[in-house]
């Protein structure tokens, strides 16, 4: 027999006939031996609605008398859901987040989840009752009983949350799509739906917009080793596994507000190639990398900065032993970009750094935290340590730093976000991620089959690339000349984070100028377009005081991305999506990597245009066209 978490959406339980499907579903997974926990949504667009009347009779309502509201739709459900149960001869009793325990953080309308008193829960599992859970709400405190609603996404954190503290077997979330596809079908109608795919890979799509599961609700899933299947409510078919790490043994308590960073990585076999002043037009990245790619020349990092005039630069790092083939084949394209250059542009450059290290934060608890990399950067600039490129995504930030401060860097990280000493990262190449089976010994023997050789698939025979995923929503800020000495950015990114301001591609200029006797560089970065204007407006008011220049916003952009852990080790992978681009004449603004995923900015208005383009060019289109119901 499993213990099963089950979450419904919105609309899975959008009418009394869905609900009593919904019902039927439950009623059958128990009668096959299971015991169940059900996590609803609110009905349909109740939500919606309820926030819709609240903005009427107030322009700013009360944060906490919100909380009160919204979470009634959600009580609504689970008092349908469980006489729906009943009606059939099932069992049920209906709890709210705070009978069923759920303490979260005294932050209405944005609370994370502290730990969950599972007492009464259990009781009643063992009683043989199905419990019927309010989603996307709990409570501050037992003492206090402030009810607090979860965010954004609330229903799918609950869920995971329930299944960790109880030790579910799995948690199956129920949507109106059959599991995770490629890209958003509305984008691509042919978009694939994929079997499998990891949490890490699963965290990188969600951040990036992919709306099926949300970030938080896989951060859990990923620290606990809680295994996820995406399914459709509206079908019995099997759905999309999201497989999990091996569980690091974390405590239960403060289970959404744990430390941030799990490890500390470092890298010494590393060297930075970079080509200063090549054009700002399409097919440039493209030419480069597919000459990269012929010779066989694997890449780690990729950064490409924002234009100055008429060109830009890009950098990337290589391991040690291949840095004389690269030069080789950087120094061999140059002549060809220059001979495209603007006649008022100086010639490209190839620049070569050795002696080089990479220095990474790795965790999924630093998604939406913006003080994580802000704290990075300020305890590199406390041990002296200056920072020459940075790559940031959903569960990594990265630093290149001179290979003689790496050791400096590495033990100041480790204390300072408490990672003990003998948790020994480091490395030379790049490391394939560790899974476990999602299958745990009490599901029964079909599943247990099924999963295993679905995480089997996903460590032997990785695709180079499993989604492609578009931001609509970013704006760019470029702060110009900003002073080239340690602690720069650690100011700067503290400044955000004391703002509250969520910061997601970084990008560091590769070309130094001196002005005023002090070197410079650029730095440009992207936030959310709703954040742009006011954080343009904090950052020009202190520019003077911390000796930058202007802050150029730039709202009209997109971010396009793939994800997949079988990139690592692949060379033609960057290429390929750069030549996509070039073929569809889409020039590329920035270009960031992590070891599995590549993001580039371009115009927002080619980026649906970009998605479509670099989801054919990985033939991840499948032979069925999906159709999202309304």
């Amino acid at each position: 027999m499993a213990l099963i978490v089950q979450k419904y959406g919105g609309t899975s339980v959008g009418s009394v006939e869905r609900i009593q499907a919904v019902a039927q579903r439950v009623y059958k997974t128990v009668k096959a031996g299971n015991s169940l926990v059900v996590v609803v949504s609110a009905m349909g667009k109740t939500t919606d609605g309820l926030v819709k009347i609240a903005k009427e009779i107030s322009a700013s309502p009360n944060r906490r008398e919100m909380d009160m509201l919204l979470s009634t739709g959600e009580q609504v459900t689970i008092a349908l859901v469980s006489m729906a149960l009943q009606e059939i001869g099932q069992p049920a009793i209906s709890m709210t987040g705070a009978q069923v325990g759920i303490v979260t953080e005294a932050e209405h309308t944005r609370a994370r989840i502290l730990h969950i008193e599972t007492d009464r829960l259990t009781r009643h599992i063992n009683q043989g009752k199905v419990v019927v859970v309010a989603g996307f709400q709990g409570i501050s405190s037992i003492r206090d009983m402030e009810i607090t609603t979860l965010g954004r996404g609330g229903s799918d954190t609950s869920a995971v949350a329930l299944a960790a503290a109880i030790q579910a077997d799995f948690c199956e979330i129920y949507t109106d799509v059959p599991g995770i596809l490629t890209t958003d079908p509305r984008l691509v109608a042919e978009a694939q739906l994929m079997d499998a795919i990891t949490c890490n890979e699963m965290l990188e799509l969600a951040s990036l917009g992919a709306k099926v599961l949300h970030p938080r609700a896989v951060e859990i899933a990923r620290n606990y080793g809680v295994p996820l299947v995406v399914r459709s409510s509206w079908t019995d078919d099997p759905g999309t596994w999201v497989t999990s790490p091996k569980p690091q043994g974390r405590s239960l308590i403060n289970l959404e507000i744990a430390r941030p960073v799990d490890d500390v990585e470092f890298d010494t076999d590393q060297a930075k190639v970079a080509l200063l002043r090549v054009p700002d037009k399409p097919g440039v990245a493209a030419r480069l990398f597919g000459e990269i790619s012929r010779q066989k020349v694997d890449v780690d990092l990729i950064i490409q900065s924002i234009h100055e005039g008429n060109s830009n630069d890009i950098a990337f790092t290589v391991t040690t032993p291949i840095l004389k083939r690269a030069e080789a084949v950087t120094a061999a394209i140059a002549p060809a970009l220059r001979s495209q250059s603007h006649p008022n542009t100086d010639e490209a450059e190839v620049m070569i750094e050795q002696h080089i290290a990479k220095v990474s934060i790795v965790g999924a608890g630093m998604i939406g935290r913006p003080g994580v990399a802000a704290k990075m950067f300020a305890t590199l600039a406390e041990a002296k340590v200056n920072i020459q490129m940075i790559s940031t995504s959903e569960v990594k930030v990265s630093c290149v730093v001179d290979a003689a401060e790496g050791d400096r860097a590495v033990a100041a990280l480790r204390q300072a976000f408490e990672i003990p000493e003998n948790q020994d990262r480091s490395r030379k190449g790049s490391q394939k991620p560790l899974l476990s089976s999602p299958t745990p010994n009490s599901r029964t023997l079909r599943e247990a089959t099924l999963t295993a050789t679905l995480t089997a698939s996903l460590l032997t025979t990785p695709l180079p690339v499993r989604g492609v995923a578009l931001d609509m929503n970013q704006a760019r800020l470029a702060i110009r000349q900003v002073p080239d000495r340690p602690g720069m950015a650690a100011r700067l990114f503290g400044l955000l984070a004391q703002h509250n301001v969520s910061v997601d591609m970084i990008i560091q200029s590769q070309r130094c100028r001196i002005v005023d006797g002090i070197p410079r560089r650029d730095i440009a970065f992207t936030v959310s377009r709703i954040d742009g204007e006011s954080t343009q407006k904090m950052l020009t008011q202190v520019a003077s005081e911390l000796g930058w220049g202007e802050v150029v916003l730039d709202n009209a952009i997109a971010k396009v991305s793939i994800v997949g852990a079988g990139m690592v080790g692949q060379p033609g992978v960057a290429a390929k999506m750069f030549e996509a681009l070039a073929h569809n004449q889409i020039n590329i603004q920035m270009i960031a990597t992590s070891e599995i995923k590549i993001s580039c900015v371009v115009a927002q208005e080619q980026g649906v245009k970009a998605l479509q383009a670099i989801h054919t060019a990985f033939e991840l289109a499948g032979s069925e066209k999906f159709v999202v119901p309304a």
